[in-house]
């Protein structure tokens, strides 16, 4: 199995424009995000997918591997096409390119279950919820699966209803997504769906298609922090600072 490793990178942002470029305590995040995924052990290639010439030119000068796509992609997924149709991989992993604190354990954790299931075309992960404000935040995605661990749904509201409290749990969906490649050229074709549109969520299409998909919940400590604003790039500064300073 040739596992591939796809970063997509967009330069414009609504609320921090270039933050792949953003300097981290003396590198791009693009670079922080690419090193951290290096660690992985079962990803054969890593590529960042850009629309911006300056952020191939910034993972080039530290010696990744970026490639250029249209600048009309909807969204990180169809990047991700673009970069994997013309590669002879088998698995397909979409790593965001904003998480320069992810650990590469979880994304072993995502492939994983690929490997082991030649007839599973999807795979994602989440963590339990602990906190009540995360449950109710429609920032927070939220996930429900069967006995088996394959996805039932995906929500931005806070499921499950928790009329009896005994068993209950929720979890949140971690954006690593893992495909077949085969299914990944097939998916961003579908139209978008009912409940995709609804909730803003492209993973629902899958769901919405009757196709299985896999979440795995991770087994080690989440500390993932999505940079989207200029408050969550200065925690993100200060967490590596006092990690180099360890």
């Amino acid at each position: 199995m040739f596992v591939l490793g796809i970063i997509p990178a967009r330069f414009g942002s609504s609320r921090l424009e270039g933050k792949p470029l953003k300097d981290i305590c003396g590198k791009p995040m693009i670079q922080h995000v690419y090193e951290r995924v290096q660690l992985s052990k079962l990803l054969n290639e890593i590529i960042v997918a850009t629309d911006d010439e300056r952020i191939v030119t910034a993972v080039k000068n530290f010696g990744g591997n970026a490639q250029m796509t249209s600048v009309n992609h909807k969204n990180g997924t169809d990047r991700i096409a673009e970069v994997a149709k013309n590669i002879a991989a088998d698995i397909v992993v979409n790593i965001q390119g904003d998480e320069p604190l992810i650990d590469p354990r979880m994304i072993d954790e995502a492939i994983q279950p690929m490997l082991e299931d030649k007839d599973l075309k999807a795979c994602t992960l989440c963590r339990q919820i602990l906190s009540e404000d995360d449950i109710q935040s429609p920032h927070v995605v939220k996930t429900l699966f069967d006995l088996h661990g394959n996805a039932l749904l995906f929500s931005r509201a806070p499921v499950p209803y928790p009329r009896n409290r005994e068993l209950y749990k929720s979890y949140e969906h971690i954006g690593v997504y893992v495909y077949r490649k085969e299914f990944l050229m097939q998916y961003v074709t579908m139209p978008q769906t009912p409940l995709e549109i609804t909730e803003s969520l492209e993973q629902l299409r899958i769901l919405e298609n009757g196709i299985r998909m896999k979440v795995v919940e991770v087994t080690i400590p989440y500390e993932g922090l999505s940079v989207d604003t200029q408050e969550d790039l200065d925690r993100v500064r200060e967490i590596i600072k006092q990690r180099n300073n360890e």
